[in-house]
């Protein structure tokens, strides 16, 4: 599967703890696609943003099960992507959508 960079990249991530790794050490989170790797995530945040990229950590998240009533589903599984910023490039600001 061949994903354009913009596929990659799902969402930013914004909450509390992400804003206070944003400020002290300089690291964004992303939700992103679950066929993304860490050279694909660099790769695609460089050429979105412009800016430099020390390393990329990614997680996986299973679904959880949900109930509603006496049905059962799940919930889908999911990526999220910690990428750290050089030292000398300018910090990314994106804006919540709510």
């Amino acid at each position: 599967m061949k994903l354009e960079y913009a596929q990659m990249i799902l969402a930013p991530l914004v909450t509390e703890k992400t804003t206070a790794l944003k400020d002290a050490q300089r690291l964004l989170c992303f939700k992103i696609h679950r066929a993304a790797n860490k050279i694909m995530v660099k790769k695609a945040v460089e050429e979105l943003f412009k800016t430099k990229v020390e390393w990329v950590r990614i997680l996986n998240y299973q679904g959880k099960e949900k109930r509603h009533g006496r049905y059962i589903g799940r919930r889908p599984a999911w990526k999220k992507a910690y990428v750290k910023l050089a030292a000398d490039v300018k910090m990314i600001e994106y804006i919540e959508v709510v």
